[in-house]
């Protein structure tokens, strides 16, 4: 019977995000993983052929975790000012509860060398981006904003101020106050409309 193997895939991105959130891109090397780990290097061959691949996934597993339950703040409130309220507020509160991989998604795709990833994870992350886009434009629609001046309001309220918000004080290594969900709140509130 075979035996099971020591190490999976979960507890190599595991250890892949820890080293890229405390060193960034750079810090993510297979030994530097199998090392984290206490495992031969070649365990992590065995799962990852290399690292573009590695950094592939740590990246898709981690933006993929965050967009599902951005998507959920999105359509949990019919009314597009709540939605898009939530939608602030999730970007903060998920950050909070998860400061480790909110530090890796602070980098972009390209840090984590995704111009030497497989197509078909360069696919994977063009069809989530596609999907969070989508439903921002949903929610612009839902709204009655749709020019480009509207879009850009959008995404400042429920992407980017929200995110400035959880960069300054991550990258600072702090934490997040506890009123840093109702700044981001507010400030979609703000930018939107306080309607709803």
């Amino acid at each position: 019977m075979a035996r099971p193997p020591r190490f999976d895939s979960a507890q190599i991105l595991d250890a892949a995000v820890l080293l890229a959130a405390a060193g960034g891109p750079a810090a993510v090397t297979m030994s530097a993983v199998a090392q984290a780990i206490g495992a031969p290097s070649g365990s992590v061959y065995h799962r990852f052929a290399g690292r573009p691949e590695l950094l592939a996934e740590m990246w898709l597993r981690t933006v993929e975790q965050f967009q599902e339950g951005y998507a959920e703040a999105l359509d949990r409130e019919p009314d597009p000012h709540r939605a898009a309220r939530a939608a602030a507020r999730h970007v903060v509160a998920w950050s909070r509860a998860h400061p480790r991989q909110a530090a890796v998604l602070l980098y972009g795709a390209g840090d984590f060398g995704q111009a030497d990833w497989s197509a078909e994870h360069r696919a994977r992350a063009d069809r989530g981006n596609r999907r969070t886009l989508a439903r921002l434009a949903a929610l612009g629609t839902a709204l009655g904003t749709t020019g480009p001046r509207d879009r850009e309001r959008i995404a400042l309220a429920v992407v980017e101020v929200p995110l400035s918000l959880v960069r300054r004080h991550l990258r600072a290594g702090a934490d997040l106050p506890p009123y840093a969900e109702d700044l981001a709140e507010e400030s979609a509130a703000a930018l939107l409309g306080a309607a709803g």
